[in-house]
């Protein structure tokens, strides 16, 4: 009975006032007490029927709950041999989840500190990252003004024990190595370290502190006037990384921007509604979410206004998921800039996290994203979740991400229209207004196979190494890019590879554009070391066509006559 309150003093009252007459008053007032007692009876009858049923739908719940208890006891206790639970209750989590979209999920208890850690953007640990070579850890980066650099700790110092817990062999796992550094904050850690170069060993106990996961990967000018930004996700940090960014930039006095979201795959809306608010003047609407049990929600832009005049060049491809397609698709409807890459990934359903009992959590799809122009992201995923898995190798498969001249129509056939009424599609993820396929000369599974491998990886740490004076005196990534002898390096890294390896790196070196490549990342990993991931997106801007054709588009007639304009 929420809100709902009978009063009935005027009617006592007026009883008390006539005590000269009472039985006949009486009479008189008899059916009108009697009709507000119905009414009353009606009213509670009404609120006891709805508790009931919400009584009721606890009851069922409780049942199947019990059901489920049942069956897992039954198990532990008659089944022929021993079982563990923990496995069975995610089992029927995961069967239950099975039904429903590709993006509800069960999160357990052990890995949600490390998926919450992603989008909160900050961990408690000793602030060095690192590979394992040849079954050793070597530090491959030290976070500046961290726990780690505040004991003297340098790249190339190998990690041998943490505790009394040896870290070398071959058993060792990156995870492992995580779990052991990471802790509370302000907890101490003991770390027996080793130089590469002397072998001398020093015990050095380190301070867990709060160790930065960024969102920019990097933020630089390409040329005089057009400044990039790469953003790898959207955390709760981002939008405060790329206001900071932005401004660098625009202190430098650049007219044009180029955001890279290539390989985001999203985040907080939030983060990414912000982002779009410095690039959309007045209050136009950014996106909107609608569900069965959601009321429609719409994010407007605001008073953000840092870049709202520029022109603007966003990068997508295939691996540009949820809030990334939010931002890309604000952009392109308003005809704000030009979305340039291959088309987007087709997440477009909200997730609220909902925090379970024993430590787990469920990420629970309850609505979708609509862009300003009406459009949904997501695409189809009425085929079941393993066809929506290969969604992206079918895309290889029939040329899609490979030949420039690929039309690809989404199952949303409605036309939608931007803002200067150029027509775009639903359905399937954002389609940009300019496709720049792969280039299947260079970008083959032999290639990237080798380039990214451990033994290449580390070839780059070892010249790092034993070239250390001598690359001191690139001070900057731009005089590194400048004036850096790959060449050389090249030279030097094959002599130290492996044989078979060794061959492999020769014989794809014979294909002048596999050539390039393998130098290109041997610079940018090496860039990476000097100068974190900002110098490594730095040397690869140099030879990437992506970026080379929206630098083109931005300085050119074609971008206007895109933006309808």
């Amino acid at each position: 009975m929420h809100g709902k309150r009978i009063t009935f003093a005027p009617l006592f009252l007026f009883f008390e006032m006539q005590e000269q007459k009472p039985y006949g008053r009486l009479k008189v007032w008899t059916p009108l007490l009697f009709a507000i007692v119905m009414i009353f009876g009606m009213i509670l009858g009404f609120n006891l029927r709805d508790s009931l049923r919400n009584k009721r739908d606890i009851t069922t719940i409780i049942e199947r709950n019990d059901r489920l208890e049942q069956i897992i006891d039954l198990i532990n206790e008659k089944y022929v041999d021993s079982v563990n639970t923990n496995l069975l209750y995610e089992d029927a989590v995961t069967g239950i989840l099975s039904h429903l979209d590709p993006h509800t999920v069960y999160i357990p208890a052990d890995e949600l500190q490390s998926v919450n850690e992603e989008l909160e953007g900050s961990f408690f640990g000793i602030g060095v990252e690192f590979a394992i070579v040849q079954d050793t850890i070597q530090v491959t980066a030290v976070i500046p003004d961290g726990p780690a650099s505040k004991v003297n700790i340098e790249v190339g110092d190998q990690i041998i024990k943490v505790g009394d817990s040896l870290v070398a062999g071959t058993q060792i796992t990156s995870e492992r190595i995580i779990k052991m550094l990471r802790g509370k904050e302000h907890s101490k850690v003991p770390v027996t370290m080793r130089s590469p170069f002397t072998h001398l060993k020093r015990n050095v106990i380190i301070e867990r502190g709060s160790i930065p996961l960024y969102s920019i990967d990097a933020s630089f000018k390409l040329d005089d006037s057009t400044g990039y930004i790469r953003i790898n996700r959207f955390s709760a940090t981002t939008y405060d990384e790329f206001t900071k960014a932005l401004e660098t930039l625009l202190q430098k006095r650049i007219t044009r921007l180029v955001v890279d979201l290539r390989q985001n795959p999203g985040g907080y809306l939030d983060a990414a509604t912000e982002i779009a608010d410095d690039f959309l003047s007045g209050d136009k609407m950014i996106v909107y979410t609608q569900g069965r049990k959601s009321q429609r929600m719409e994010y407007d832009a605001g008073t953000n206004d840092l870049f709202e005049k520029g022109k603007l060049a966003v990068l997508v491809d295939e691996s540009s998921a949820s809030a990334s397609e939010i931002l890309a698709g604000a952009i392109q409807d308003w005809d704000r800039g030009v979305i340039i890459g291959r088309r987007t990934f087709g997440k477009g359903l909200v997730q609220e996290q909902y925090d379970l009992g024993d430590g787990s959590a469920m990420r629970l799809t309850i609505a979708k994203y609509y862009t300003p122009s009406g459009r949904s992201i997501q695409r189809s995923y009425a085929k079941g979740k393993e066809a929506y898995a290969q969604d992206i190798t079918r895309r290889f498969e029939n040329g899609e991400l490979t030949n420039a001249d690929s039309v690809f129509t989404t199952p949303d056939t409605m036309k939608y229209y931007t803002d200067h009424k150029r027509i775009v599609y639903g359905g399937g993820g954002i389609i940009p207004d300019i496709l720049v396929p792969y280039d299947t000369t260079r970008y083959n599974n032999a290639l990237l196979s080798l380039a990214y491998s451990e033994q290449f990886r580390n070839a780059v740490i070892n010249y790092y190494l034993h070239n250390q004076q001598t690359l001191k005196k690139f001070t900057t990534a731009e005089s590194f890019i400048k004036s850096f002898d790959v060449q050389q390096m090249k030279t030097w890294v094959i002599a130290s590879l492996p044989e078979d390896v060794k061959n492999n790196f020769k014989h794809l070196s014979l294909n002048e554009k596999a050539s390039k490549y393998l130098e290109l990342q041997l610079e940018a990993q090496l860039a990476k070391i000097l100068f974190k991931t900002s110098g490594y997106y730095q040397v690869l801007s140099t030879d990437d066509r992506v970026l080379s054709k929206a630098i083109q588009s931005l300085s050119a007639k074609e971008y206007y006559s895109i933006i309808g304009r």
